[in-house]
C-alpha cells in the first residue's frame, strides 16, 4: 500500500486526523513519540532552515531534501508537505510533486496565493485568478500517481471564499483547505459548500482561526487538522527561557536528575531511534484521533 493510500484511508476514517507540524529532525523525533502523522509547514521550515519569515523564500530542493530525511527516519508516519504555491510555475510544481511522491511523501498542500505570498494567517494575502490556479492544480493532479493533494485557497472576501471552496471541491483534489477561517460559523458554511469532499482545518497559535479540540472539529465535519507550529513555538519559548536561566545563573548549567530534565543521555536515546527508523514509545499505527488528541493535550499542543 502506498503512502498516499494510507493517508487517504486515514482521512476517510471516523474522526478528525491530526497532523503535527515539524520544523527539523529533532522536533520530528519528539513528535513521532506522540503522533503518527506529521505536517511540514512552510512557516516552520522557513523559520528553522533560513531564519526568515514565511513570505516565499523556500527553495524547493531544500524542502525535498528535508522530506527525504524525514521519510528515512520515520518510514511508518504520514507526511503531508506544504509546497506553498508550487514554487510559482506549474512545471516546477509538477516536478516537485513527482520528487516528493518518489521519496515517500504522503501528500502535498497547494495554495492559490500569488507573490509576494504570506502565511495563511497573516494580513495582506493576494490570490491568483481562480482559473489560473485551477489550471496549475489540474496539472499537479494529472502528475501525481497516488499522492494526496490538498487544494488550498487563501481568499479573504466572503463571497470569493465560498465560490473558490465550491470550485475546489469539484476538482479531483482529495481535500479542501480554506486557510485563516475566522469562526465556527464559517467552518459550517464551508463544510456545506464543499459537500462530501474531505475538509482540512489549519490551527496555528496566535492565528486568526478559533482554537478547537479534535472532538469539536469532528462534530463540525472536519476530516483533517494540521497544527502548523506547536513544536517551533514551544522550542522558541523553551530555548529563550533556558538561556535566560543560564545567564541568570552566571553560566552554571541546571542539574539533570534521573527522570527530570533533558541531558545527553535522554537526547541520545531519542536520536538512536532514528538510526533504524524504528518507532519510539507511543507512536504506533493504532493511534486514533481521540488518543492522539489526548496525547496532544499531554504535551501542550494547542487544540
Amino acid at each position: 500500500m502506498t503512502y498516499g493510500t494510507k493517508l487517504r484511508e486515514r482521512i476517510a476514517a471516523p474522526g478528525t486526523t491530526p497532523l503535527i507540524g515539524v520544523h527539523d529532525m529533532y522536533s520530528a523525533s519528539l513528535a513521532a513519540r506522540h503522533y503518527d502523522g506529521m505536517f511540514v509547514s512552510g512557516f516552520g521550515f522557513a523559520a528553522s532552515y533560513y531564519g526568515l519569515p514565511d513570505i516565499g523564500f523556500i527553495a524547493w530542493p531544500d524542502m525535498v531534501a528535508f522530506v527525504q530525511r524525514l521519510r528515512g527516519a520515520f518510514p511508518g508516519h504520514r507526511l503531508l508537505v506544504d509546497i506553498d504555491d508550487g514554487y510559482v510555475d506549474p512545471e516546477v510544481a509538477c516536478h516537485v510533486v513527482e520528487s516528493l511522491e518518489r521519496i515517500g511523501a504522503s501528500g502535498v498542500v497547494l495554495e492559490d496565493q500569488k507573490r509576494p505570498r504570506r502565511c495563511g494567517h497573516a494580513d495582506g494575502k493576494q490570490v491568483l485568478p481562480l482559473e489560473e490556479y485551477l489550471e496549475k492544480l489540474d496539472q499537479v493532479l494529472r502528475t501525481r500517481r497516488d499522492l494526496v493533494v490538498v487544494a488550498r485557497t487563501d481568499a479573504t472576501d466572503e463571497d470569493d471564499i465560498l465560490r473558490r471552496a465550491e470550485r475546489l471541491a469539484a476538482t479531483d483534489a482529495d481535500v479542501v483547505l480554506v486557510d485563516g477561517v475566522r469562526s465556527v460559523e464559517w467552518i459550517r458554511r464551508i463544510r456545506e459548500v464543499v459537500g462530501g469532499k474531505p475538509l482540512l482545518f489549519n490551527q496555528i497559535a496566535g492565528g486568526k482561526s478559533p482554537r478547537l479540540s479534535l472532538g469539536e472539529l469532528a462534530a463540525l465535519g472536519v476530516d483533517v487538522a494540521i497544527y502548523s507550529t506547536p513544536c517551533l513555538f514551544a522550542a522558541h519559548e523553551a530555548i529563550d527561557a533556558a538561556l535566560a536561566g543560564l545567564k541568570a545563573a552566571d553560566g552554571r548549567l541546571p542539574e539533570v536528575a534521573s527522570g527530570r530534565g533533558v541531558g545527553v543521555e535522554a537526547a541520545t536515546r531519542l536520536l538512536e531511534g532514528n538510526l533504524t527508523g524504528r518507532r519510539l514509545p507511543g507512536a504506533g499505527d493504532g493511534l486514533d484521533a481521540g488518543s492522539a488528541g489526548a496525547a496532544g493535550r499531554a504535551v501542550g499542543v494547542p487544540v
